[in-house]
């Protein structure tokens, strides 16, 4: 019985986050009742994380065993012709069985797109939190450079968040600016709940002049979740791509 990994792209804005739910559409059922169709039996499909309702994504990694041994083109073209317009597998590949798609995961990138303009747009709005305010992007990037490294972040999780630890090993916070737009681009080992989220609203939150840029460095130790940023609205966060060691993928 084959063990299939798919890169999954979707748009979040009409969907209760990722994970199966009771109440609200979610991605995951959507993908599961498609693969259903495909294959005729039900799986349940093992993700490399959630997302929350809202948010976007360009390269999830979830696993699936099925009984039914097809080309793995016809993973992709077959699963994607029961799938709406706003959901799509991009990519299939083999992996081993004992595959794990959070716990073998090396790495996520997160990128947090925000629109800094005083008029509203209506094209970028599902995609961008926009800030009126003028933003000094050099105080933002010199905050950001205190998130690299391997820290205690619970002043940037969730009140609800349930996570074990709230250490997290943070590689790369990159920021940049096109026209009106600002990306943020973080890198990391793994996220709490709301993480990123709350990067960018407490670097959004510097480059507006609130906070100065070495606070962020005080929040990591004071650990105070209220002390810290705004949660950043879900619509400006995509998930970009999850990284695995290539010895995992065969085929």
């Amino acid at each position: 019985m084959p063990t299939i990994l798919l890169t999954i792209a979707y748009d979040g804005t009409n969907y209760s986050g990722w994970q199966v739910q009771p109440n609200g559409l979610t991605i995951q059922q959507v993908v599961e009742d498609a693969l259903e169709r495909l294959l005729g039996e039900r799986v349940q499909v093992r993700s490399s994380g959630r997302t929350d309702a809202g948010v976007h994504a360009r390269g999830m990694a979830a696993a699936f065993t099925t009984g039914r041994d097809i080309p793995l083109r016809a993973f992709v073209e077959g699963t994607n012709r029961f799938l709406p317009d706003d959901i799509s597998v991009q990519d299939a590949c083999y992996v081993p069985r004992e595959f794990k798609p959070i716990g073998d995961a090396v790495a996520k990138h997160y990128r947090y797109t925000i629109l800094n303009k005083l008029i509203r747009s209506p094209l970028d709005r599902l995609y961008s939190w926009q800030v009126r305010e003028p933003i000094k992007i050099s105080a933002m990037i010199e905050a950001a450079g205190y998130f690299i490294g391997k820290h205690d972040f619970a002043a940037f999780r969730a009140s609800n968040c349930v996570a074990g630890t709230t250490v997290r090993r943070v590689d790369r916070v990159d920021i940049s600016e096109q026209e009106e737009f600002i990306t943020i681009d973080v890198i990391g080992e793994g996220f709490l709940k709301y993480m990123v989220r709350v990067m960018a609203g407490t670097l959004v939150d510097v480059g507006r002049g609130r906070f100065a840029p070495e606070y962020v460095r005080w929040l990591l130790s004071d650990r105070d979740r209220k002390k810290a940023g705004v949660t950043a609205p879900a619509c400006g966060l995509c998930l970009i791509k999850v990284f695995y060691q290539k010895d995992n993928m065969r085929g």
